[in-house]
């Protein structure tokens, strides 16, 4: 689901520990197209889509930026072995008790998993995909179509 620009409300202050240890705030990636995906290790919508996020990161280098959100895992091992199994190369904030997605209440409903919100340039929610995303072009033809309109 895409939203308009003029419905998408205020930007989405998302902060974090990634799964090495490392601070995370989405707060310093705006200027780009952010893509968020919530996820879990054992999830296998989750194993099935994760071939096509690292490909469409890839392919969108040039205007998004790739964030995962971990959020069942009871240790950040799985969720590491995970990343290397499909060579996921951007960070993931390890979340397994939900705190990071309070920044979505009341504006996106993530009780799906996995769930990939796009955000546009100025951090606000432009698209959701509820469940798997279909394919690595649908996810791309979203982010081409929210990176033309913010300029």
């Amino acid at each position: 689901m895409q939203y308009d620009a003029t419905d998408r409300g205020d930007p989405i202050d998302l902060t974090g520990e990634t799964l090495e240890g490392e601070s995370f705030d989405v707060a310093d990636l705006r200027g780009k197209v952010v893509v968020v995906n919530v996820w879990w290790s054992a999830c296998a919508p989750c194993r099935l889509e994760a071939p096509m996020l690292v490909g469409a990161a890839a392919q969108t280098a040039a205007d998004a930026d790739f964030v995962g959100v971990n959020i069942r895992d009871n240790s950040a091992e799985p969720a590491l072995a995970f990343d290397t199994t499909f060579g996921v190369t951007y960070p993931s904030i390890y979340d397994p008790t939900g705190k990071a997605l309070l920044a979505f209440a009341g504006k996106v409903n993530l009780q799906a998993v996995p769930t990939t919100v796009v955000l546009d340039r100025e951090g606000r929610i432009a698209a959701t995909i509820s469940g798997a995303i279909p394919s690595q072009l649908t996810l791309t033809d979203v982010i081409d179509d929210v990176a033309g309109q913010d300029g």
